[in-house]
């Protein structure tokens, strides 16, 4: 869904790259009717580049970060360089989940023969002030079916919109994993160890923390959102490291690539 103005500073933004030049990169602001966007050669990537087409080129799509917006000139400069990875990852699962909104409109509009942007802006008027997005709520109508009163639609328009979420909306899992290594000479060693896992463990029912072998665990988190998740992997490294130094233990922590979101 494209928005109306121009976006906001550090906002993350899916863009296309229309030009390259040796110390500079334009791109098109997909979500803001293509507004041109600038990336100076030094926010393409840390460190010295030796050519610019090595990280870019013409058509590919990029997610960048806002830097300033110049209204009077309308010039937009951004980064890609200070984009992390988990910024990149949540950014294209947010691009997903407002194609398949788009989608399910397009459906419900097309079954009920009414104009698909009147009924995407109507939906979004009735939730804006409870949802950051239409499709958390249609995410929450999954879950509970009940909050579908909040809408004020046409009687076949909600039946068939109820519907169309109930088989393409499926509720979100997220799967990550983090390796802890420990390792300590004291006497009761072994003790202390299972003491701070034991603790970590019970931060919040999401997580299983399991013995791989050689000193390192992994800490497993199964949630239905990310943020939350990673939310939580913070808290659990964080408390085991702090415990770790009171403790004199050797402590480091990993993550562990494994699998996203599933819709």
């Amino acid at each position: 869904m494209k928005h109306k103005d121009y976006p906001e500073d550090s906002e993350l933004v899916i863009c296309t790259v229309t030009k390259v030049y040796p110390h500079c990169v334009f791109a098109n602001l997909e979500e803001y009717h293509n507004k041109q966007g600038m990336i100076h050669i030094s926010e393409i990537s840390p460190g010295r580049i030796r050519n610019i087409n090595d990280y870019v080129k013409v058509g590919k799509k990029i997610i960048c970060k806002v830097l300033s917006v110049n209204l009077q000139k309308g010039h937009i400069d951004l980064s890609l360089r200070r984009v992390s990875e988990g910024q990149r990852r949540e950014k294209a699962e947010s691009i997903k989940r407002d194609q398949k909104v788009r989608k399910i409109i397009e459906f419900v509009a097309g079954q009920t023969k009414i104009d698909k942007t009147r009924l995407h802006d109507d939906i979004e008027k009735q939730i804006e002030s409870q949802y950051d997005s239409m499709h958390d709520f249609f995410e929450d109508y999954v879950a509970d079916e009940s909050i579908m009163k909040i809408i004020k639609l046409p009687a076949k328009v909600k039946e068939v919109l109820c519907e169309t979420i109930k088989q393409r909306i499926k509720p979100p899992v997220v799967d990550i994993e983090g390796e802890i290594s420990l390792r300590t000479f004291a006497s009761d060693g072994a003790d202390v160890v299972k003491s701070m896992l034991v603790t970590a463990d019970k931060i919040d029912e999401h997580v299983t923390i399991r013995y791989k072998g050689a000193g390192k665990y992994l800490a497993h988190i199964t949630h239905d959102n990310y943020k939350d998740a990673e939310a939580i992997m913070d808290k659990v490294s964080s408390s085991i490291e702090t415990s770790a130094k009171k403790k004199n233990v050797e402590f480091a922590f990993e993550r562990v690539e494994k699998k996203g979101k599933k819709a």
